[in-house]
């Protein structure tokens, strides 16, 4: 779903969505105060049924989640055997039902891997394709508007019990809290009749106000060799003291002995030009390739900016260049060792689970 008339698609992972309405910067600053909306109908939603669901989920993924409270909001991530990012799930549970959010087109490698877990449990997965996203800020007109029982609110940037902060800043300083953010499941029947006579934003917006906060993305921000210390994703995503679940080898070496080989930043990046870089771009220090762009955008207020991967060693101080464009680099993860974990310890006979 793309309406209204006049929008713009965007391209590359949000096809089928709107870009922007005409006026980028106007839908910024309408979304941020939470007086518009953003069409996420590209979002896959896929259920899990069953009273085994939550045990279940909790031994597939990252997240601590055999005894989420109906209501309540979590992510997870799926990984690889090797610890790499395969999938990243926004999740909230009803009580009786597993509701799942991922990026667009992983919804069907999400089922097919949950299908071939299953063996002899009771739990029942579904690819709802039925159903939609609308995206929003809380704390304005559109809260009111927008309501219903199964709302996924972003854990980000708390650290969550369990996780670890990779970003020297604070949880309470953290920039990521200028933006809540808030994800409605509806029915796309229904999406239309919700959203008429609010203000509309596109993914434009909805981009520029993620990569302010220093949110990663799944399929944005990640390859196929980004693990979760490299984004800060351990800060929400990852639950320290849990096992057993693929990957966790890599989640647990890393964090207990090494460091990522790369580092998410945020880059400043010269607006004397009017093109950004495109993703993928590569991001140089002298003559030497260090990293490349994941997600370029242009801030309401900061102008352009961009999330990029880089070599962990590459000086806080260093200049870098993206062609022909400078850039000024933000940590997100910092070289040195991470913070300290936070939040409390799961009890010792939980910390593992029956393969």
């Amino acid at each position: 779903m793309i309406g209204p008339e006049g929008a713009i698609e965007a391209v590359g992972l949000d096809a089928g969505i709107a870009w922007h309405y005409g006026n980028p910067t106007r839908e910024q600053r309408l979304l941020a105060s939470g007086d518009a909306v953003v069409d996420l109908a590209n979002r896959g939603v896929v259920t899990v049924a069953g009273p085994d669901r939550l045990t279940w989920l909790d031994t597939l993924s990252t997240q601590w989640l055999r005894d989420l409270a109906p209501g309540s909001s979590t992510e997870a991530l799926i990984l690889s055997p090797h610890g790499h990012i395969e999938n990243a799930l926004h999740i909230v549970d009803d009580g009786e039902t597993t509701w799942i959010t991922v990026e667009p087109r992983a919804a069907e490698s999400l089922v097919t891997h949950l299908e071939r877990m299953k063996f002899m449990l009771r739990v029942e997965i579904t690819h709802r394709e039925d159903w939609g996203v609308l995206g929003f800020v809380p704390g304005g007109s559109v809260e009111q508007a927008l309501t219903g029982p199964l709302s996924w609110d972003d854990p980000w940037p708390a650290t969550a019990p369990g996780g670890a902060r990779y970003n020297p800043t604070p949880d309470d300083e953290h920039p990521g809290r200028e933006r809540p953010w808030r994800e409605l499941l509806v029915p796309l029947a229904e999406m239309e009749s919700r959203i008429d006579g609010l203000e509309p934003a596109g993914s434009w917006a909805a981009e520029a106000l993620r990569v302010a906060a220093l949110r990663p993305r799944f399929s944005a921000d990640t390859d196929g060799r980004s693990i979760p210390h490299e984004l800060d994703w351990l800060r929400t995503a990852v639950h320290l003291q849990k096992g057993c679940y693929r990957g966790q080898e890599t989640i647990a070496r890393v964090h207990n002995l090494g460091q990522p080989p790369r580092r998410l930043v945020l880059l400043h990046l010269d607006g004397s030009g009017h093109e950004l870089p495109h993703p993928g771009a590569a991001v140089h220090s002298g003559a030497r390739e260090v990293g490349r762009i994941t997600t370029p955008v242009r801030h309401h207020e900061d102008g352009p900016i961009a999330l990029a991967v880089v070599k962990r060693s590459v000086p806080l101080d260093a200049p870098l260049q993206v062609g022909d464009v400078a850039a000024a680099q933000e940590p997100i993860v910092a070289p040195a060792k991470r913070e300290p974990r936070e939040g409390p310890r799961a009890p010792r006979d939980l910390r593992r689970t029956p393969r």
